[in-house]
C-alpha cells in the first residue's frame, strides 16, 4: 500500500457531551486503519439493527478497522466499518490512528484475482485521490461515501 498517515487526535473534556459530537458517523477511506486509543474510550461501531456498540479500550492493544479502499478492492468481501467518536464529559481523550492508504495516483477497484472465478464487479475503478476528495467534500454520512465507487 502506497501511503501512511498518522493523526494525533485530542478531544478535550466537554462540559455537555450530549450536545456535541466528537467525530460524526463515517467509515475510513483507507485500506486499513490501525488505532491506538487511550483508556478513556469513546469509540463506537455500528452493529446489527443499527445499534452503536462501544469499543472498550484494552491496555496495550490496537484496534484494526477495514477501510473503504479494502472493501472496494475485495469487491465487498471485506466490509469497512461505520464508526463514530463520542465526546467525554469528565476527561480528555487522545487517540492515534494510522491510516494505510493507496497512493493518491492509484486506481482502486476490485482486484482481478477476486473476479477471476466469474464474480461480477460491484465497484468501478476510481482514482484514489478522487475518492478521498469526495469524502472530504461533504459532511460525514455513515457509509455513503463507498457508494461513489459502486457500479
Amino acid at each position: 500500500m502506497g501511503s501512511k498517515r498518522i493523526n494525533l487526535n485530542y478531544y478535550p473534556t466537554c462540559p455537555n457531551p450530549e450536545l456535541t459530537v466528537g467525530v460524526g458517523r463515517h467509515s475510513d477511506v483507507s485500506t486499513l486503519t490501525i488505532l491506538l486509543q487511550d483508556d478513556i474510550g469513546g469509540l463506537y461501531v455500528k452493529g446489527d439493527n443499527d445499534r452503536w456498540i462501544h469499543v472498550p479500550p484494552v491496555s496495550g492493544s490496537l484496534v484494526i478497522n477495514v477501510g473503504d479502499a479494502l472493501q472496494i478492492m475485495s469487491n465487498g468481501r471485506y466490509k469497512s466499518i461505520e464508526h463514530r467518536v463520542v465526546a467525554n464529559g469528565s476527561k480528555n481523550r487522545i487517540s492515534v490512528p494510522i491510516f494505510v492508504n493507496p497512493r493518491p495516483c492509484d486506481m482502486i477497484g476490485p482486484f482481478p484475482e477476486v473476479l477471476e472465478g466469474g464474480e461480477k464487479a460491484s465497484y468501478k475503478q476510481v482514482l484514489y485521490s478522487d475518492y478521498v476528495k469526495h469524502f472530504f467534500s461533504k459532511a460525514h454520512d455513515g457509509k455513503n461515501t463507498v457508494e461513489f465507487a459502486k457500479i
